[in-house]
């Protein structure tokens, strides 16, 4: 029966060495001197051994075996400087290769993160995914060393060395083969079934103390607020304490696999020393062929020493990299179709056609054959209950989910057809809980026009009301806003968001209830701006406070994903019994209480 295990292992060694091997390729030139420098450091240090020979022979020659002697020495000598001149060469270019290919890694691996799904982020730890991306990093360093310095060299070292034992004694290079085969190969069995399945499990609690710690950091705020220090003490320590318990069990393993691989040397190096002096007891071996075979076994001796590391190294540099080569090779969710191209939005009309849709593991849908058409321009505010679809409908609008039927189209185009950089640029969004970078206010103003002068920037912070607060502030707007705005209050967030969305001009705007986070007096001057910025464009407005939506053109009533009302404010409020009429009501004080959703 297959191991599952097993099958695993070997998978992460397959998929890690592919995954190198396939970014070694497009730096061909880079690893063939690589290789070849190494080669001629290996084959000049294979060589010295038999050169040794020789000099005790010339030696025990006296005065007849002078010349000789110092043929030798010279050989010597110059074979010296192979590993020293070429060996250096070699660290030289693996450094080359190396920080090349960790380039590419990183930058490849951030792209795709930033292309993974909605849902993909909504289920990934932030602090995990960075700890997967820059682990996976260093274990490409590792692996390169690994790989190149270690087992390309041995592997030279130990097939030519052997090689020339065999010509000159055949029992003596059988002995050395089958005890470096029994060596490697409690090597390998010991690295991949005992000592990887427990770095393995390490580097899972490794990456969910990473987790864990941005989580608690990140939202440090919170703790305070609740004087929950100690309480998040006591959940890391947790992970702390099973972190230890896993790493412990690693490197005892190690520990345990060095010991036994030093008793196999020890054996190796009786048996290949015990066959050299039988020889030489028989007379088929002089004094310098024991030289040589000594000498030659000290320089194997080294590298299988060595093997073990490198295989230990190997299987922990391809744990390492795992989560981040599966990472890799996870697909996007939401992917641009091949020959895409950009959207041309030139009035803006948004329109559902017969579309269905349900989230990933719901067998009931949300939207089923939904049918809906927002003219150009026009300004709709969706109005309904928690999880009525009201969100899931912008999100639709901006391809965060594809539709499990039907389509959704912008001036005609399909939003599948289109790349999804050029659909989100014609689209300005304003969330209810705005997200900053840790830039300066200009950068984050102009996130959505990088080439806005500085007074385009002024100018909108003006449309938006934040050009007084910011004018305030000692450097103005090169000011650091701290992680995700965290220096800012909440309505001055909600100003810079604004900002950054009059900015950025699209024909089509979302608002999120975009002045939930603004005192009376700024949402009024806000108000007023937002009319002016909805001017000419299709405006779709979440409304959580009706009293946001009653100057829209239309306003669209979700329930449990079916639009029950439509209309504008005047005429839903005649509908006896309508939901809007019950919701406003419930709102401006002048019915009995209902739930009410504070999200959609």
């Amino acid at each position: 029966m297959t191991n599952p295990r097993a099958t695993r292992r070997a998978d992460a060694i397959r998929l890690g060495l592919g995954f190198t091997f396939r970014h070694w390729a497009r730096h061909k030139g880079w690893v063939a001197f690589i290789m070849v420098v190494l080669v001629i450091s290996t084959a000049a240090e294979m060589l010295v051994p038999l050169f040794a020979g020789r000099l005790t022979d010339a030696l025990q020659k006296g005065v007849a075996g002078r010349a000789e002697a110092l043929q030798a020495f010279l050989a010597m000598t110059a074979l010296a400087l192979g590993p020293v001149v070429f060996g250096r060469a070699a660290i030289f270019g693996i450094i080359g290769l190396t920080l090349r290919v960790m380039q590419d890694i990183g930058n490849e691996a951030f792209q795709r993160v930033q292309r993974f799904s909605t849902d993909w982020h909504a289920n990934s730890f932030s602090g995990s995914v960075v700890r997967k991306i820059t682990r996976g990093m260093w274990a490409l360093d590792l692996l390169d060393d690994v790989l190149l310095l270690g087992l390309f060299p041995a592997l030279l070292v130990l097939g030519g060395t052997m090689a020339l034992l065999a010509w000159h004694w055949p029992v003596l290079g059988l002995a050395m083969a089958l005890g470096s085969a029994v060596y490697i190969g409690f090597v390998v069995w010991f690295s991949t079934r005992i000592v990887a399945p427990a770095a393995t499990l390490s580097n899972r609690w490794d990456t969910a103390l990473g987790g864990m710690l941005a989580d608690s950091i990140g939202a440090n705020s919170v703790v305070k607020g609740f004087g929950a220090e100690q309480r998040e003490d006591v959940r890391v320590a947790q992970v702390v304490g099973k972190w230890r318990q896993r790493t412990r069990r690693t490197w005892i393993f190690g520990t345990v696999g060095n010991a036994v691989q030093t008793a196999l040397l020890w054996m190796v190096r009786a048996t290949v020393t015990g066959g050299a002096l039988w020889l030489w007891w028989r007379g088929e071996a002089t004094t310098g062929d024991i030289i040589y075979v000594l000498t030659t076994y000290l320089v194997i001796h080294g590298y299988l020493r060595d093997i073990g590391q490198h295989v230990t190294h190997l299987q922990r540099s391809v744990n390492d990299m795992e989560e981040l080569v599966r990472m890799h090779d996870e697909p996007l969710g939401i992917a641009d179709r091949a020959g895409a191209q950009p959207i041309r939005v030139e009035r803006g009309e948004i329109r559902f056609d017969r579309v269905t849709f349900r989230y990933g593991g719901h067998e009931k849908p949300l939207y089923e054959a939904l049918d809906i058409t927002i003219p150009a321009g026009q300004r709709v505010g969706l109005v309904g209950r928690s999880g009525s679809g009201k969100t899931t409908f912008v999100k639709l609008v901006q391809r965060l989910y594809d539709v499990t039927d039907g389509r959704v189209l912008i001036d005609g185009q399909d939003v599948r057809a289109v790349t999804q950089a050029s659909l989100r640029r014609n689209i300005a969004i304003v969330a209810q809980e705005p997200i900053l970078f840790h830039r300066t206010l200009a950068e984050n103003i102009a996130y959505g026009r990088p080439d806005a002068t500085m007074a385009d920037i002024e100018r909108a912070a003006e449309l938006a009301n934040a050009h007084g607060f910011v004018a305030r502030l000692p450097r103005g707007y090169r000011t650091l806003v701290g992680e995700r705005g965290v220096k800012l209050s909440g309505g001055e967030r909600q100003r810079v968001a604004l900002a950054r969305a009059f900015l950025a001009d699209a024909p089509i705007l979302i608002l999120d209830e975009a002045t939930s986070s603004l005192d009376s007096e700024s949402e009024v001057l806000i108000q007023d701006a937002l009319q002016r910025l909805m001017a000419g464009r299709t405006a779709i407005v979440i409304a959580h406070r009706l009293s946001t939506v009653r100057a829209l053109d239309r306003i669209v009533v979700f329930d449990a994903g079916r639009i029950v009302e439509d209309g504008t404010h005047e005429s839903l409020l005649r509908l006896e019994g309508g939901q809007y009429r019950r919701l406003f009501e419930h709102q401006s004080g002048t019915a009995e209480p209902v739930l009410i959703g504070e999200a959609g």
